[in-house]
């Protein structure tokens, strides 16, 4: 019969982590991080170890929406199992529903989202009582949920039934305002006894985990833009510049190679009635690692007095995809048009029915956060390319703020003027991730 390896704790976790793996007398563990703190990798571990080593007590892994479980935490979760190097035929794993057991004991990881007050009651275990519970990207709980007083319901819902050894560990990058709402919370939490705060980045872990392609990602948007790094791979609440794209200089300009193909474009389309109506249109060149601006369409009704009809927009959209199918034997054009914009969209699909060329029309995703974070990032890894014939999204890069009372309140939203060509190159850009986000590593 073989012996199973015995893995050492201290040869999975790091070093600032050890000295709470054991340690029951911390109610509440708040695990922050930049990009490879390995927080998520201890909290799956730490879980893992929990009800393989207690017989009687369970772990609930929490995130704010059910839809985001299966692909993160567990996965992460299973990832631990590995790490520690039991064999996977000691567990029942389901997905549906998604819990991971061990069988020995019977002592179970259940996966919840906190929609509602009733995801999260109908988890109370009577004879495996929950002893840890994992809050994964907690700012979630802030952002879409009740923030303090949902957290504060959770740990009353769980701690029922535990005479000791209760546990929550928070995990969350820390976001870039320190006026956030979780940041103010992580304040107010470092002051109570029962709690501890560990704020790790990849510095403190071995290279050797990492690997130094990592390492020399991260050093790559130290030397480009330290302030994104120090809040991308450092995870420091480094402020929020009011100007949204405060990146964008003479070295993301650049003019398309003359003769230059492209098999695939990008276009993003934002439309308004009375405000203008864009298309932003770019080149996916996966030899350089660019994402080249073509050009742009702009028309205003306000400013020119002369509002245009959806089919006469879908119309100006088609001649803007044969100007660039001549000029850049284009093959495959992608739309992701603003999501509100349904009457546009039936009509560029009826526009574009018998054309030389495949025309694929996608509602945009509208993430605007989420957007300019990958714009940014684009922007400063010199991927994203704005051409000269692209005046007013260069215009709107110059002037795109965030509203600075929003910033003082911890929330921060852009200002709605002059933002048409932004919402366009985010919505691009948000089509074209899956496509270009490996160029980042």
């Amino acid at each position: 019969m073989t012996r199973q390896k015995t893995v050492k704790i201290s040869d999975i976790v790091i070093p600032k982590y050890l000295k709470i793996f054991n340690n029951k007398t911390i109610k509440h563990i708040i695990l922050t991080s930049g990009r490879a703190g390995t927080k998520s990798s201890y909290a799956a571990i730490k879980a893992d170890y929990q009800i393989i080593h207690d017989p009687n007590g369970s772990v609930v892994v929490l995130r704010k929406h059910h839809n985001k479980l299966r692909k993160t935490v567990y996965k992460e979760m299973l990832r631990g199992i590995n790490r520690l190097q039991i064999p996977k035929n000691r567990f029942l794993i389901t997905k549906s529903p998604m819990e991971i057991t061990y069988k020995k004991h019977g002592t179970t990881i259940y996966f919840s989202g906190s929609d509602g007050i009733d995801d999260t009651k109908g988890i109370i275990d009577e004879d495996k009582p929950i002893k840890l519970v994992v809050v994964d990207e907690a700012t979630e709980f802030f952002d879409d949920g009740e923030g303090e007083d949902e957290l504060s319901n959770i740990e009353a819902t769980f701690v029922r039934g535990n005479s000791s050894g209760f546990q929550m560990i928070y995990l969350y990058n820390p976001p870039k305002n320190p006026n956030a709402a979780i940041n103010q919370w992580c304040k107010k939490m470092e002051k109570r006894d029962d709690c501890i705060h560990i704020h790790t980045d990849y510095r403190d872990v071995p290279v050797e985990w990492l690997g130094q392609d990592l390492i020399d990602s991260a050093e790559a948007m130290k030397k480009a833009d330290p302030k994104m790094y120090r809040w991308v791979w450092l995870g420091q609440a480094v402020g929020v510049d009011e100007l949204i794209y405060y990146m964008f200089c003479d070295k993301n300009r650049e003019k398309p190679e003359k003769g230059r193909r492209y098999d695939t474009a990008y276009i993003g389309g934002d439309y308004g009635q009375q405000n203008a109506t864009t298309y932003q249109a770019f080149g996916l060149d996966t030899y350089k690692k660019k994402f080249q601006g073509l050009g742009e369409y702009y028309h205003s009704g306000r400013e020119s007095g002369r509002q245009r009809s959806p089919s006469e927009y879908a119309s100006d959209l088609v001649g803007f995809m044969d100007d660039l199918h001549e000029k850049y034997d284009i093959r495959v054009f992608y739309v992701f048009l603003d999501p509100s914009a349904k009457g546009l969209a039936e009509e560029v699909r009826r526009a574009t029915r018998n054309l030389e060329y495949s025309v694929l029309i996608r509602d945009a995703e509208n993430d605007v956060a989420l957007g300019i974070s990958r714009v940014q990032k684009a922007l400063v890894f010199d991927i994203l390319k704005v051409s000269p014939y692209q005046e007013n999204a260069i215009r709107e890069f110059g002037i795109y703020e965030y509203d600075k009372k929003s910033i003082e309140k911890g929330k921060e939203a852009p200002i709605k003027e002059d933002d048409h060509c932004m919402d366009a190159i985010r919505y691009a850009v948000m089509g074209a991730w899956n496509r270009i986000k490996h160029w980042t590593a």
